[in-house]
């Protein structure tokens, strides 16, 4: 049996920029092991893969897979999927919805999206749950894993942290868009520090970016390395919760932060985040654009 699959770059409304993401269509019937092998055949950040909802008030049940691992929660696979059946329903002649619920491992994932004469022009999701924060990393084992010196690690906000809002991460913040620039992972370095209370990857960040002045404005540089030593060109999770961290620290009111990613590498993405701190915890969410780029079908792997 063949598959329909569409790739989307996301976070960005050029194509071959962004992060790019597989959603492979109709996907039932695919075991686990089939949707791994796929995801590693992609070789993207992440491959999503689109079920009936378990509860037929709900949009979709969405499995996200890594090249290695399935995730329970990812921001860019989310306003891909949600860009790419909105496009498949007015291809079809049919109105799409202005709002989505992907049923998750994280949970619910509320997504909104906003068409108009060009098709979908902006999805933004909320994530499926409120920031939670655990262990704080020392800075030195940090600046290791980053091949960085500790002089490049910034505290005075806050330490680096393991924080989630569905997807856990460990959280840092860079004294200067330099040292953002220079950051690169450690393979040793990773090994001494992490996995940390579930961390597997490091968000590296920094408010620095008057050095790229002459560009779009931003308030947020950002770079995300993963435990295969790669770099993922737009993070929605990881930028959600490092909004929602320094939201959390702000204190009240809404906390809204346009984050550049991908640039050090050559795939220039666009993430509009927001946090709020509510009575039931820091709630935030991540906004953008999508573009699709190719469409075809495969074959399902043998089972296993």
């Amino acid at each position: 049996m063949r598959y329909r699959y569409v790739t989307a770059d996301v976070f960005t409304t050029e194509p071959y920029s962004g992060n790019p993401l597989a959603v492979v269509l109709d996907a039932q019937g695919l075991e686990s092991a089939q949707m791994q092998r796929i995801a590693r055949e992609f070789n993207y950040s992440e491959t999503s893969f689109v079920l009936p909802p378990k509860d037929p008030a709900h949009t979709a049940w969405v499995r996200i897979f890594t090249p290695d691992r399935e995730v329970p929660f990812a921001g860019h696979p989310n306003v891909g999927t949600a860009a790419v059946l909105a496009r498949e329903m007015i291809t079809a002649g049919r109105p799409a919805p202005d709002a989505f619920v992907f049923e998750e491992a994280a949970g619910l994932v509320r997504i909104s999206v906003k068409t108009g004469a060009k098709g979908v022009e902006g999805v933004e999701l909320l994530a499926p749950q409120p920031l939670s924060r655990a262990s704080e990393a020392p800075v030195a084992a940090v600046a290791r894993a980053l091949k960085l010196e500790p002089a490049d690690i910034d505290t005075s906000t806050h330490a680096p942290q393991v924080v989630s809002v569905g997807l856990i991460f460990l959280v840092v913040q860079l004294r200067s868009r330099d040292a953002l620039r220079r950051a690169a992972p450690d393979v040793d370095g990773y090994a001494a520090l992490l996995p940390l209370d579930g961390a597997k990857s490091i968000y590296a960040y920094t408010t620095d970016t008057a050095a790229d002045a002459g560009h779009a404005p931003a308030d947020i540089q950002a770079r995300m390395f993963t435990g295969r030593m790669t770099e993922d060109p737009a993070t929605g999770s990881a930028t959600a919760a490092m909004t929602a961290l320094r939201a959390a620290l702000r204190g009240d009111g809404m906390l809204r932060l346009r984050v550049k990613q991908g640039v050090d590498m050559g795939r220039a993405s666009l993430l509009l985040a927001h946090a709020e701190s509510r009575s039931d915890g820091v709630w935030a969410g991540v906004a953008g654009q999508a573009v699709i780029v190719m469409e075809g079908t495969l074959p399902a792997p043998e089972a296993s």
